[in-house]
């Protein structure tokens, strides 16, 4: 779809001298001499480096819309991942440097959303949270449940994350896979 160079908002998906781009800031400037235009952050989707371009409303731009469609998580393969499309049953392999620093947190079975251009994917988004054994972490001292500090635990899957103190060994929580940040403990 095209779309006018002032148009350029945060989130689009940009087809932009071949590449496809993310739109991560914007700002219209509006200089005392010539026209206005839109100063634009962008993100690629493919290599990850930024650019900072600037778009005329004159300019005419492709905003392209990506398929988003759910992959179970099957098994790692080596550096491969395998995915399986839930609709179609096909599975895709994937590199672990596709997912990124996410790939820790993938468990069998689990359900991730794979954005696809053209047939082919762009990227993978994991679910913002999952569920995860402590394996080691120091042990609970008594009358230090509503204290604010944190101490460091080991997660089954080789993962540090910071706990609260009351949190000990064998016990379950829920992490959040952006930034491998405690969360609350875990219900079951």
């Amino acid at each position: 779809m095209k779309i006018n160079g002032n148009e350029v908002r945060v989130g689009n998906i940009i087809d932009y001298q071949n590449k496809l781009w993310v739109v991560t800031k914007t700002q219209h400037v509006q200089p005392g001499k010539g026209g206005a235009y839109m100063q634009a952050e962008m993100k690629s989707l493919v290599e990850g480096t930024k650019i900072n371009e600037r778009f005329r409303s004159a300019e005419s731009l492709e905003r392209v819309y990506l398929e988003e469609m759910p992959h179970q998580f099957l098994y790692a393969e080596g550096d491969d991942l395998v995915f399986m499309d839930q609709q179609t049953f096909e599975q895709i392999n994937l590199s672990r440097e596709f997912v990124g620093d996410a790939a820790v947190f993938l468990q069998d079975g689990m359900i991730v959303s794979l954005y696809m251009h053209e047939g082919k994917a762009i990227s993978a988004k994991l679910p913002d949270t999952v569920v995860l054994e402590i394996i080691d972490a120091e042990p609970v001292v008594k009358g230090q449940t509503a204290s604010s500090s944190f101490k460091p635990a080991k997660l089954s899957n080789g993962e540090r994350v910071m706990v609260p103190p009351h949190i000990g060994t064998g016990m379950r929580v829920v992490v959040n896979t952006a930034d491998c940040t405690y969360v609350e403990r875990s219900k079951d």
